[in-house]
């Protein structure tokens, strides 16, 4: 079991995946890469996501900071203001997000269909 947790660990594209592989995580640097300014706020984005609910897109974009992929920034006013924004290592993801989506239109079809009809 150990030998199969050590592979696991040293897996690169498990731990990478793992950190923004989830739906929420996706849409959310989609979102901050198609920005008009590359900045929105925790607000903009919950009215784009509205099927996600604010704990989730909280909990999101915490685990996109921790990941270095989404850089939070706080300016000292009253009420505070939070802007969301990708860092050099987001955007660096973008292109294989970008060609992952096109993938994903492409296709959407044939996954749907088999999808349908093994459920």
């Amino acid at each position: 079991m150990a030998d199969v947790k050590a592979e696991y660990l040293a897996c690169p594209i498990r731990q990478v995946v793992s950190r923004f592989g989830d739906k929420w995580s996706m849409l959310v640097l989609y979102m901050l890469n198609t920005s008009e300014t590359g900045v929105l706020r925790f607000n903009e984005l919950r009215r784009q996501m509205t099927d996600c609910s604010q704990k989730m897109l909280s909990q999101t974009l915490k685990n996109l900071e921790q990941s270095h992929l989404v850089h939070r920034e706080v300016y000292p006013e009253v009420p505070p203001r939070v802007e969301y924004s990708l860092t050099d290592t987001g955007k660096s993801l973008m292109p294989v997000l970008t060609e992952l989506i096109a993938w994903g239109k492409e296709h959407f079809n044939e996954v749907i269909e088999k999808n349908i009809i093994m459920d």
